[in-house]
């Protein structure tokens, strides 16, 4: 058996390849790395300097020693055999959130575990009391390029990936010095905080793109029959719980090996969406990964018989967007899938107006919206456009529902008897002052409180259908960004110009075929979704009743005739107005039938389908 060098002075560690017997010409050297781990070097000239000088900056300036090949299983038990690395429990813990590290790392330690980590996460469990062995303690190697390398080794990787029922993954191992890790746990650079961020610049994006967190994840996600690995805090306590039980739970394994893989997938997806946009290539990318991450599972879908579930959008083009997939709920039962459908038609509606604005949702359609300084007023006519169809519904308001807006909603009676209190499923905000959810909280504990930021602009929307998805941009026009042409020879007047624009703007959120009547920025009658216009404007009529005289009327479409049809029916019931986009090929029918009933023709030339 060779002796140990006793001197780590410079004389002593000079090596030469006299000093050991050859074993087939393959010369191994077995030198203490930490806690009395040996590794082996096969060629003598690598202790040579400078390397000599390396090794011992990190390895503590313990003594080498020098062996042939046919004396390295000689090594005593005393000494730590290379198998007995193989057989220690080791845990990799390299974290960017470093939220419970300590929590976890106690108990690891409890349970016998050696600790190997990096840089931030290392600092932070040392303060936490716990012992840490350092990464470039096991890979005899410094971190280096800015924090770019530390732990892309094989004396890491080899650990993580060798398969423990393959002999010959253990064997090399074995010869190579390099023990297993059982327990990786890792989450990445805040690449996704950085690029949201108004101050992150192009350069803090590229240095906050991880790669070897994520070769790290990955590695152990497939090696996950040996190793666990972990990339949520939220999993701390159910790892220590499993190896307190000493329980080798696979279906847990896979878990969590999926759960690192997704990690991973949404994290590229976030690189992928970020550096499209560098490329300023368009809006729509030749291919496109959507992260998605699961708030709830909802009772069920559409029906009862479908289950369903709820995902936030995680794009970065969405992330600080607004909108209900967002909102903060603050009463109420949970969401249903309708709900969700409900809730956003009703805030994308009642966020396009400028003015004070009440929306009222059924269906997905709006069935009541009015304008008023007075907020309380804009209300009321919202619900007296269609009481019954607003019962049951979403209420939606662009303002912040004080007291006495509450006490309004909670106590208001429908028009239709003046006994019944007005019912709704949902109360949608942009804020609520501290009175006035205390009062809607009172209405029913079933309500919904919903506090939503408004969406912000230039999102483009998916929608599936079977086998694919459409992406588009969102329809975000706005009368203010349109000129309305007058095509009959009679002008509109100031206030029918008004409400056509207000009747244009609610038939954009109205189904199609649709057909919005409105006076004084309050919706009076609307018709959606007939397979033909005549129909939706017929039941636009027999909602709005004898207030459309002197009304606006929208549609969202061109009408395909006019004599004895749409246009024409439309006149003989006393409309001011009408504004539609034209472009039919019977445009001058129209404009005809308009002049000889003295009724004001606009053309909008923008289409508002919506289906």
């Amino acid at each position: 058996m060779p002796q140990l060098l006793s001197s780590p002075s410079a004389a002593s560690i000079a090596l030469s390849t006299t000093s050991v017997t050859p074993y087939t010409g393959k010369h191994h050297y077995l030198y203490p790395h930490f806690q009395g781990r040996y590794l082996y070097c096969r060629r003598p000239e690598e202790f040579s300097f400078p390397s000599v000088g390396s090794f011992f900056s990190y390895a503590g300036r313990r003594p080498i020693i020098p062996m042939a090949m046919a004396d390295r299983d000689a090594v005593t038990p005393t000494q730590t055999s290379i198998s007995s690395n193989v057989a220690r429990k080791q845990a990799l813990i390299s974290l960017s959130d470093k939220q419970d590290v300590d929590i976890l790392g106690r108990g690891l330690q409890e349970l016998g575990y050696s600790i190997i980590s990096t840089g931030g996460t290392a600092k932070a469990l040392e303060q936490a009391g716990i012992t840490v062995i350092k990464v470039e303690e096991v890979t005899s190697f410094p971190e280096m390029l800015d924090g770019r390398v530390k732990t892309l080794h094989p004396n890491i990787h080899g650990g993580i990936l060798a398969r423990r029922n393959h002999d010959h993954h253990m064997e090399a191992l074995n010869d190579h010095g390099i023990g297993t890790f059982d327990i990786v746990v890792v989450n990445l650079y805040p690449f996704y905080e950085n690029v949201t961020s108004s101050s992150g610049t192009f350069e803090d994006g590229i240095e906050n793109i991880d790669i070897g967190g994520a070769t790290l994840i990955r590695a152990a996600a497939k090696n996950h029959m040996d190793v666990l690995v972990i990339v949520d805090p939220k999993d701390y306590s159910s790892l220590i719980e499993i190896l307190r039980r000493k329980e080798d739970n696979q279906q847990f394994r896979r878990e969590l090996a999926w759960k690192a893989f997704q990690h991973v997938t949404s994290y590229d997806s976030a690189v992928t969406e970020w550096l499209w946009k560098q490329c300023s290539q368009g809006k729509f990318p030749p291919s496109l990964t959507v992260p998605l991450t699961m708030k709830s599972t909802l009772r069920y879908g559409e029906n009862p018989h479908q289950k369903a579930a709820f995902y936030i959008d995680k794009r970065l083009s969405v992330v600080n967007a607004g909108g209900i997939g967002t909102a903060i709920q603050h009463h109420g039962k949970e969401m249903s899938y309708n709900n969700y459908l409900d809730a956003d038609a009703a805030w994308n509606c009642v966020s396009e107006f400028q003015r004070p604005t009440c929306v009222i949702v059924k269906h997905t359609n709006p069935c009541g919206v009015a304008s008023r300084e007075d907020i309380l007023n804009a209300y009321r006519l919202a619900v007296k456009a269609d009481p019954v169809s607003a019962f049951g519904g979403i209420v939606a308001f662009n303002t912040i529902i004080d007291e006495d807006l509450a006490k309004e909603i909670r106590e208001f009676r429908s028009p239709t008897d003046g006994e019944t209190r007005m019912f709704y499923e949902i109360v949608v905000a942009p804020n609520y002052t501290e009175k006035g959810l205390e009062i809607l909280r009172g209405k029913s504990k079933n309500l919904r409180i919903l506090e939503a930021k408004k969406t912000e602009r230039g999102i483009f929307s998916l929608r599936q259908v079977c086998g694919g998805w459409l992406a588009q941009d969102s329809d975000e026009l706005v009368p203010d960004d349109i000129e309305f042409k007058v095509k009959s020879d009679r002008s509109p007047q100031e206030n029918e110009l008004s409400d056509a624009q207000f009747a244009w703007l609610c038939a954009k959120h109205v189904k199609s075929n649709a057909i919005v009547i409105a006076k004084n920025s309050c919706m009076l009658g609307m018709g959606s979704g007939q397979p033909n216009r005549l129909e939706s404007l017929r039941i636009a009529f027999r909602k709005a009743g004898d207030e459309a005289r002197g009304a606006a009327l929208a549609s969202d479409a061109f009408f395909p005739f006019a004599w004895n049809d749409a246009v024409e029916e439309a006149c003989r019931n006393g409309i001011g107005v009408i504004a539609e986009p034209g472009g039919s090929i019977r445009d001058g029918d129209a404009v005809d039938c308009c002049n000889k009933y003295g009724v004001s023709l606009l053309f909008s030339d923008v289409r508002h389908f919506r289906h």
